[in-house]
């Protein structure tokens, strides 16, 4: 246990140690100053860290804010507030030190009763965090001194400094977090790299330098303007332009359209990212599995991938782990078979088939692509589905979480058990299928509390099969993650998290456009 413990310790402080070594192997030093200008596609209408729910949020609130750890581009955790951490031997408990001199955007200074404030907040029902479910089985926070964090877990958990870098477990003083915490609605007080200058959630967030962040070669940027272009057409024609430096997020015919254009470049990271068909378990007729099997027997994996990933993607098979996650292992690939489709919509008492209205918010638009792909497909086993299309703001307030066919959007989570406990077991933040499956809540948590890698591979395989067996949802297939950027950009990579930017790390070339 000793040598696990060592092991452990040295995963999660490695980056302290590679740090200066990086440093050093950088022979030409980013550029200071400028404005970069990033594009998203639909509002960031949420500003509060502790609750937003997509990509322009996460981004918004990564720039403003920090969590202990975060994420690098290869999925490795790396320190953020947090300058290491131990667990005890086992895994119930685990000690972080924190860094010193760090301050709040208000001046206030940043100690380890922050972050146990934080999350108290977290945890507590009332505040309705995504992020209660995903940061592992805390049962108790404890500020040691005002550096030193004590996390008290009600089981065994592994994965806890990656849980850390979670995109709703930003930092957030303690007395906003045990005061008035609905006033992060429009205001920003964090410790990340830049402070909030104005945010017009349907149009423009702009952010500046934070001059007292705790590195201080970073970020090497004076200016972010975060911009909203529901148009998607129009912002890569922004981006030929060159008014836009980096498109967050780039849809498979605007990657095709860019790819080759002069200054520009574009970018591809293989990813876990998914869409997929959610099925309200608790209501008929998707309440029988046999009727879920049926809808995903009628599924060609490989014509969906070609038709909604545009062939930027790899097949899905109903479950959410594909080979970007650690602890994956293939199970036998379900195929399309029309003929046993009918036979088990009969024996669910549809021998002439069945109707249904699947919804599909507009944004991203890949969502409409495979609900109208999945009504094609099903219309040979004598399933007539309906699609509905509507804006996501709509989708967000009337469908999301509430619906019992609706077409769903993920991003890759930085742990098989982020996923899981995201959307999956009877406790996940957005249950939204109600599979509510014990067996399989009872794999999960085995596996989140197992330290030994070929144990958790047989946990997690068993868990897949049951859900590919049950299919409490349908996953066609996984995305590439796409985006764009100016070649004057910098230090700027595609992420397969999709939701994690490290603009910190970005910087502008003296080919940019100077702007004011």
């Amino acid at each position: 246990m000793l040598e696990m413990k060592r092991r452990l310790f040295l995963a999660g402080t490695a980056a302290v140690f590679a740090a200066p070594a990086l440093g050093l192997a950088q022979t030409a030093k980013p550029a200071k100053g400028g404005t970069l200008r990033i594009s998203v596609d639909q509002a960031a209408s949420v500003i509060h860290p502790l609750l937003t729910r997509v990509n322009p949020e996460y981004l918004v609130t990564e720039l403003l804010y920090s969590n202990l750890t975060r994420l690098k581009v290869d999925m490795s955790v790396e320190p953020d507030l947090a300058e290491s951490w131990m667990p005890n031997d086992g895994l119930t408990e685990w000690t972080f030190k924190l860094r010193k001199g760090v301050t709040f955007h208000d001046g206030s200074p940043f100690t380890a009763k922050d972050v146990v404030a934080t999350f108290k907040a977290i945890l507590d029902p009332a505040t309705a965090s995504p992020g209660r479910n995903n940061v592992g089985p805390i049962s108790d926070i404890v500020a040691v001194d005002d550096t030193t964090v004590l996390f008290k877990l009600s089981g065994a958990y592994a994965d806890l400094p990656v849980a850390m870098a979670y995109t709703n477990a930003r930092i957030i003083p303690a007395s906003i977090a045990t005061g008035d915490l609905k006033s992060l609605s429009t205001k920003a007080v964090g410790t990340g790299p830049f402070k909030l200058v104005s945010y017009e959630p349907d149009r423009l967030i702009v952010v500046e330098r934070n001059p007292n962040y705790y590195d201080p070669a970073r970020p090497y940027l004076d200016r972010i303007e975060v911009q909203v272009f529901p148009d998607i057409s129009a912002e890569g024609s922004a981006m030929i332009a060159g008014n836009v430096d980096i498109i967050s997020t780039l849809q498979p015919t605007e990657y095709l359209r860019l790819d080759g254009n002069d200054g520009v470049e574009v970018l591809r990271t293989p990813s876990g990212q998914f869409c997929n068909i959610n099925f309200g378990c608790d209501t008929a007729p998707f309440n029988d599995a046999r009727v879920r099997r049926a809808i995903a027997l009628t599924v060609d994996r490989e014509a969906m991938v070609n038709f909604v990933t545009e062939g930027f993607g790899t097949p899905g098979n109903d479950t959410p782990l594909n080979p970007s996650y650690q602890f994956f292992k293939a199970a036998k690939q379900r195929q399309k078979n029309i003929a046993e489709a009918k036979k088990l919509l009969a024996e669910a008492g549809f021998p002439n088939g069945l109707q249904a209205t699947l919804i599909a918010s507009d944004r991203p638009a890949v969502r409409t692509q495979l609900a109208v792909a999945l009504k094609e497909m099903a219309k040979e086993a004598g399933i007539t589905i309906n699609v509905q299309t509507m804006p996501h703001a709509t989708y967000l307030e009337q469908v999301w979480k509430k619906g019992s066919f609706y077409v769903g959007f993920y991003n890759m989570q930085p742990t098989p058990d982020g996923i899981f406990k995201l959307l999956y077991t009877s406790d996940a933040s957005w249950n939204e299928t109600r599979w509510n499956n014990k067996a399989f809540d009872a794999l999960v948590a085995e596996a989140r509390g197992t330290i030994d890698a070929a144990k958790r591979t047989e946990l997690y395989t068993k868990a897949q099969e049951l859900m590919n067996e049950e299919v409490p949802s349908i996953i066609p297939s996984f995305f590439d993650v796409l985006s764009a950027k100016r070649s004057w950009v910098k230090g700027y990579e595609a992420h397969p998290r999709a939701s994690v930017f490290r603009l910190d790390y970005a910087s502008l070339t003296d080919k940019a456009p100077k702007r004011g």
